[in-house]
């Protein structure tokens, strides 16, 4: 079954700003809890692919996705490899004025086993749901 999430937040930082963020995939770890670990396979302007390492306690898993860029504008996000039979995302950023912004997160995911969604069904499931609060706080962090 296909979880579907969508979150939001209006950002008094600009789409570019924003963007940078998100697409710093190598800090990840720095910020996101529940990575512990990143590797940049490839980039381009246009694309990446990036593995992720999640973990909590006993439970480590990795995933690789294909990212295709639209510099200020978009991250779409597509399984490339990992504990999912589905796994897509979309990260857009709406330029509303010169210092604010709107980001959005649409994410659709399925595990690829029970044994799999049992394991890390809450943490993969925690983690989608707070993406964008953990951004908003990245930042404010970062830039004031």
């Amino acid at each position: 079954m296909t979880i579907h999430i969508e979150r939001s937040a209006l950002m008094s930082y600009s789409a570019h700003q924003m963007y940078l963020l998100v697409n710093d995939v190598e800090k990840y770890p720095e910020f996101l809890p529940w990575c512990t670990e990143t590797q940049l396979i490839s980039s381009t302007d246009t694309e990446m692919v990036a593995k992720l390492i999640i973990s909590k306690g006993p439970i480590r898993q990795y995933f690789i996705t294909r990212n295709n860029l639209v510099a200020d504008k978009s991250v779409e996000l597509n399984l490339q490899e990992g504990p999912f039979k589905k796994l897509h995302g979309l990260w857009t950023f709406n330029q509303l004025s010169s210092e604010a912004c709107r980001i959005q997160l649409v994410m659709d995911f399925d595990y690829s086993n029970v044994i799999i969604k049992a394991a890390l069904g809450p943490l993969f499931n925690k983690a989608a749901t707070t993406m964008v609060e953990v951004f908003c706080q990245r930042a404010k962090q970062i830039y004031g």
